[in-house]
């Protein structure tokens, strides 16, 4: 290929634009690491804990919480940036500062170091995350995008599915620092062929001036009611002080919105909330989130407490649902071209709601993993890959051009923000010893409910291309 061809003007891709696949696994690989770090530490959590002789449950706390929290703040504010500044250019930082933040972790010799590197992990995820969807759907026409935004997705939620998996076999067989060295080999893949074959598809003229006000108050607002749902059941704060927490979260997203409506340029254009589908679409990923991080630590607390598995026997038992999520992601991707979304996100609820009442009903106290567990585990893996991708290419389907990272950005935001709140409440029923199957029943009946809460809210999504219905 000639040095013309590659640098043929107005084109996002370049070199790349007959194949966009190398640029979609460019892309993924980095969104991979970063799904895989949100999950991977619950397994390991007893582990970090123990190399740090000393440490309170509390403080050590902060090295899951300081990351959703941050992680879920930034990513709106990331996705201005990269729709501003490049997308190119926010991914490669986002995946050096994630590399950098990692080894970090792994070289802590304190948990308050081991923190800060974990926030500034936390900033690095944020601002590849979204910069990524946005390059994919820069390198695949409109008539792919679909399959291409499902795949996407999949691939987050399978390493968000078998995080705690792999963090309990790294973390045994190795130690716990390895849960991080383990980013480094493929982010560096990643960044090197990133820089070699991504092409910048925003022009400098075309860039505004970042919303440094609107910013300011989503990360405060985010992060104060996240902070209030993590420390809950904290016996270290107060009743008054999360109190004081919540609202002013909450003043400040309220400010946020107030300042989005009159800002010239404002971080979220509030208009992209008059579209109908897009709208569903996030409360349909907040509540599914919640939904989600719970299945995953009610699993992890049931196989260890009740049935008295091994965390590496736990770790092997969940991994046959999370490997049903990349071919259900990917046929309802290329489904949904024809016949739109819709379809697959309501009957993803109901078949993930139907797993949530066969863990309430069907496995006893003694262990009967193939007749008891593997079918709800089936059932769960089909819901989560017809579900979580389909929301995520949803979410941006009928989004301009330029609003690509951004509006996934709110969208990824909004399915943090669930899990934070998943992580509360599982804690809260939980997070107590002597646990019974019946000390599982308020949870699952949690998890049915918001699974068919999902599928009413997907109800007017409305993704169908115009040509189907001819």
């Amino acid at each position: 290929m000639t040095a013309a061809t590659a640098r043929a003007p107005g084109t996002a891709l370049g070199a790349t634009r007959a194949s966009p696949w190398p640029v979609f696994w460019v892309a993924s690989i980095a969104v991979f690491l970063v799904s895989l770090d949100t999950t991977m530490l619950f397994a390991a959590f007893r582990a970090v804990r123990a190399g740090f002789p000393g440490t309170s449950a509390a403080d050590m706390s902060w090295v899951l919480n300081a990351y959703t929290m941050v992680y879920a703040a930034m990513l709106i504010p990331a996705g201005g940036l990269a729709d501003t500044h490049g997308r190119k250019k926010i991914f490669l930082l986002g995946v050096t500062l994630f590399l950098a933040a990692s080894a970090a972790c792994g070289l802590a010799g304190n948990v308050g170091w081991l923190i800060a590197a974990r926030v500034a992990q936390a900033v690095g995820a944020a601002l590849l995350t979204p910069a990524s969807l946005s390059l994919v759907l820069d390198a695949f026409p409109q008539n792919k995008r679909a399959v291409a935004v499902s795949l996407w997705g999949a691939v987050g939620a399978l390493a968000a599915a078998i995080g705690p998996s792999v963090g309990s076999f790294v973390v045994d067989a190795v130690g716990w620092p390895w849960a991080f060295y383990l980013n480094l080999p493929l982010g560096a893949l990643s960044l090197w062929r990133g820089a070699a074959l991504l092409k910048e598809a925003k022009k400098p003229e075309s860039r505004r001036r970042v919303d440094g006000v609107g910013m300011g108050l989503l990360i405060v607002g985010v992060g104060a009611l996240a902070l209030s749902i993590v420390q809950s059941e904290s016996p270290h704060w107060s009743r008054t002080e999360l109190v004081v927490a919540a609202v002013t979260g909450a003043i400040a997203l309220i400010g946020f919105v107030g300042w989005s409506r009159v800002a010239s340029a404002p971080l979220v254009d509030l208009r992209l909330f008059k579209h109908r589908t897009y709208s569903f679409v996030n409360l349909a990923t907040l509540v599914f989130g919640t939904a989600f991080s719970m299945m995953f630590f009610a699993f992890f607390f049931y196989m260890t407490e009740v049935w008295h598995y091994t965390l590496p026997q736990a770790g092997l038992a969940i991994t046959p649902g999370p490997l049903l999520v990349i071919p259900f992601a990917v046929m309802s991707g290329r489904l949904a071209a024809r016949l739109g979304h819709r379809p697959f996100l309501v009957g993803g609820g109901l078949i993930y709601a139907a797993a949530g009442l066969w863990f309430m009903l069907v496995p006893g106290s003694q262990a009967a993993y193939l007749t008891q567990w593997l079918p709800g585990l089936v059932m769960s893996g089909i819901g989560v890959g017809l579900v979580l991708p389909s929301l995520s290419a949803a979410a941006v389907n009928r989004l301009p051009a330029d609003q690509y990272a951004v509006g996934s950005a709110v969208n990824q935001a909004t399915r943090q923000i669930g899990s934070v709140m998943g992580v509360a409440v599982t804690v809260l029923l939980l997070g107590h010893a002597g646990l019974t199957h019946q000390s599982f029943m308020p949870l699952y009946a949690c998890h049915v409910g918001l699974a068919l809460l999902t599928a009413a809210l997907c109800l007017p999504v409305n993704t169908r291309p115009v040509a189907a219905k001819t």
